[in-house]
């Protein structure tokens, strides 16, 4: 899962990044509204987390311009404690949640659970899964029924795309934006060797599941129990 925070108290945000960090979420962090409206406009991100006092431009007027694009990343805002106004305005502007400052790093994580959970279905208990295969996302070890096998990072996070997407098609150029980040000089050879990787490993715990590619387009997941 990647994770734009936009958030103008630096410590909070550098403190809140290592924590992301330590729960396996990759985040980019912007400190202004003008940097987060373009950094959420690119649409790589899963989940945004907009603080409404913000220098530039606040967090409503960042949250109507992505909603006025029609970006339905899911949004929480980060509010004040008094002012209800604020998270009224907000919800009505389409923020799928808030959080009241100050809030515990427990809660904020439960609230982003909570949002993946509403959006990928496929989310079970800290796992998803595709016909036969589950990734454990604590873990980062994928199974197939009694045989597993552990993922580097990358593996990992490219495995975790493709599995929240399942039959969807994603481009080399999806995969290298979510993975590698949006200024990111990897290259699509880059993809095409972890899409190796997890091959190899796919037959190692003898799934099923295969990484189709789909010419010109990108890659998706199918099953021969299909």
């Amino acid at each position: 899962m990647r994770i734009l925070l936009v958030e103008d108290e630096v410590g909070l945000s550098d403190a809140l990044v290592q924590i992301f960090a330590k729960n396996k979420y990759m985040t980019d962090a912007c400190y202004d509204g003008v940097s987060g409206l373009d950094n959420a406009l690119t649409g790589i991100h899963d989940v945004i987390i907009l603080d409404i006092m913000l220098p530039g431009m606040n967090g409503l007027e960042v949250l109507r311009e992505i909603r006025r694009n029609k970006l339905e990343t899911p949004v929480i805002l980060l509010t004040a404690k008094d002012e209800i106004s604020d998270k009224v305005t907000g919800l009505d502007y389409g923020a799928d949640d808030y959080i009241t400052k100050p809030f515990s790093t427990e809660e904020l994580l439960a609230r982003i659970r909570s949002i993946s959970r509403r959006n990928q279905h496929m989310v079970v208990e800290n796992a998803l899964t595709f016909s036969d295969i589950t990734l454990n996302l604590s873990t980062y070890e994928l199974f197939c029924g009694e045989k597993s096998i552990k993922l580097g990072l990358k593996e990992f996070y490219m495995m975790e795309l493709l599995l929240r997407n399942g039959s969807i098609v994603l481009s080399k150029e999806t995969l290298i934006e979510k993975i590698w980040g949006y200024e990111s000089d990897a290259e699509y050879n880059n993809v095409e060797v972890y899409i190796s990787f997890l091959r190899k490993k796919l037959t190692h715990i003898e799934s099923t599941v295969s990484i189709k590619t789909v010419r010109g387009v990108g890659y998706c997941l199918e099953s021969k129990q299909h």
